[in-house]
């Protein structure tokens, strides 16, 4: 399935797979996930739902989340809203 965390260092990751601590590497920490999906009409990433591991995203745990740079130009969105009104946004 297609499931996404944050890292406890704000970072955003994607990936298809069974768990959503597949996720992680050695070592990191989460702070919440759940599913995604491409809206490519309206160039957003829309992010919703919670991880079974590790609940809803707590947004305010992080200055900023950190996006790989491959994505700048589609607007982040939680649950609809842009991510921008919890957090700001960096991408490298």
């Amino acid at each position: 399935m297609r499931k996404f965390i944050i890292t406890g260092d704000g970072e955003l990751r994607l990936g298809d797979v069974n768990m959503h601590k597949d996720l992680l590497q050695p070592g990191e920490t989460c702070i919440g996930g759940g599913y995604y999906e491409w809206d490519y009409v309206g160039a957003r990433l829309l992010l919703d739902g919670k991880s079974y591991d590790f609940g809803r995203p707590r947004w305010h745990l992080v200055d900023a989340v950190r996006v790989p740079k491959v994505y700048e130009g589609f607007t982040i969105c939680w649950e609809g809203e842009p991510i921008t009104q919890w957090t700001k946004v960096v991408y490298e």
